[in-house]
């Protein structure tokens, strides 16, 4: 079987090695002149099962309304004419009651855990460096009803499968002594032990050199303009090459093209509720790499929705969520919430005037549960929609996808994780 997967960040990648580990002839074919350019190219570098929750959540509206007028807000809503944020917006709301929160954590959940049992497995086949640090999450809050909220909830997500432990402020500082340093109070934290972070874009580069080994081959710097059907099936996909690479033909067709994958997936009738989401990041090198004014293990601050994970001498803030289209541009006042933000929490870390800056666009489900499962033809395969959690659910997500194509039954319920969800 001739398998074409549609976009090469690390959803596409890993789906192309579990497709090529099948023993499937597979094709990649991305508009980008290599491997994870886009949303997997400088992430927060978490591997977050035991963070997975969407951002669709009771008392999302409230703060939300607080930050409308702020330029300096966690989350950022440019008001501007566009139905289909509006649409998005309204599914947005409407997931955020405790129900529909509690109802769609479990199906992320479901995707998050079962993937890092396929990224154990896929560590044991394969061998190579990006930065894996196995030292958990701390998440980290400010203040007592932060914590109390925190707490409650951890308990909840015990129940489904989740283990968060809740530290005081000394426990928080002996697990990450660069707290020590911090200016900013710190009332307590929970920990995921089982948590992981790396270099998401090392690893998507040496994943797929990989799987050249396995003979998948690549077409970069291909935009896909359309996909060509026959009856009930796709035939081939529709570039923008004139010459022999022109129309790429397949027996089975994956869309991973992150938040384009709504745009292609509407030439084929078929409408994909994602939206983008432009995050920042912020890539620091750390000062004293030896000492212990940068953090050893990964962490997280809800308050203001940034991750911070450590990437060999590199110290890298990745978060904050902006709605503005398709915009990539980098807005420095964006920039300076992140920098401050961090210098404040770990003064030590790295000089202000070596930090580079980067953003990309997260593909967002108003309910924050990925797009799995087959699309209207029957031999197309979706996978995308993974918003912040993407590296997290790459390996259970490109499994579900390889077992799909084989005709098989994924591993996992697939209840909720399809497009019908939205019909």
């Amino acid at each position: 079987m001739k398998a074409i997967v549609l976009g090469a960040g690390v959803i596409g990648v890993t789906t192309a090695y579990e497709l090529a580990r099948d023993g499937h002839e597979v094709v990649v074919i991305d508009q980008r002149e290599d491997v994870g350019l886009e949303t997997s190219f400088a992430n927060g570098g978490q591997l977050a099962a035991n963070h997975a929750e969407p951002w669709a959540a009771p008392g999302t509206v409230s703060k939300a309304l607080k930050w409308l007028a702020r330029k300096d807000a966690p989350l950022l809503y440019r008001l501007r004419l566009d139905p289909a944020l509006w649409a998005w917006t309204l599914e947005f709301l409407w997931n955020c009651s405790d129900h529909r929160f509690w109802k769609n954590v479990e199906r992320i959940l479901r995707v998050a855990l079962y993937s890092r049992e396929r990224y154990q497995v896929l560590r044991g086949e394969l061998d190579f460096e990006y930065s894996l640090r196995q030292k958990g999450i701390l998440n980290i809050y400010r203040d007592g009803h932060e914590f109390d909220l925190a707490l409650e909830k951890a308990r909840t997500m015990k129940e489904l499968g989740c283990e968060r432990l809740a530290l005081d402020r000394k426990g928080c500082v002996d697990l990450e002594p660069a707290l020590a340093h911090s200016t900013q109070l710190i009332t307590g934290g929970t920990w995921a032990p089982h948590d992981e972070s790396g270099d998401c874009l090392a690893f998507t580069q040496q994943l797929a050199a990989h799987t050249r080994t396995m003979g998948v081959t690549y077409q970069f710097n291909t935009k896909v303009l359309g996909l060509d059907t026959e009856g009930y099936k796709i035939k081939s996909a529709k570039t923008d090459k004139d010459n022999i690479e022109g129309d790429v033909e397949g027996d089975v067709f994956v869309l991973a093209m992150g938040c384009n994958s709504q745009m292609l997936a509407k030439t084929l009738g078929l409408k994909l509720h994602i939206y983008p989401a432009k995050g920042y990041s912020l890539s620091l090198p750390i000062t004293n790499p030896d000492s212990s004014d940068a953090p050893q293990i990964s962490l997280t601050d809800d308050r203001y929705k940034l991750v911070f994970s450590r990437q060999g001498d590199v110290f890298r803030v990745a978060g904050l969520a902006e709605f503005a289209g398709y915009n990539t541009d980098i807005d420095e006042q964006r920039t300076k919430l992140i920098l401050d933000n961090t210098l404040k929490l770990f003064p030590r870390s790295g000089e202000a005037d070596q930090a580079t800056f980067w953003a990309g666009l997260r593909p967002a489900t108003p309910d924050g549960v990925p797009l799995l499962g087959r699309g209207k033809h029957e031999n197309l395969l979706l996978n995308t929609g993974h918003g912040t959690l993407g590296w997290t659910m790459a390996a259970g997500s490109a499994r579900i996808i390889a077992d799909l194509a084989n005709i098989g039954t994924p591993h996992i319920d697939m209840e909720g994780l399809g497009w019908e969800r939205f019909a």
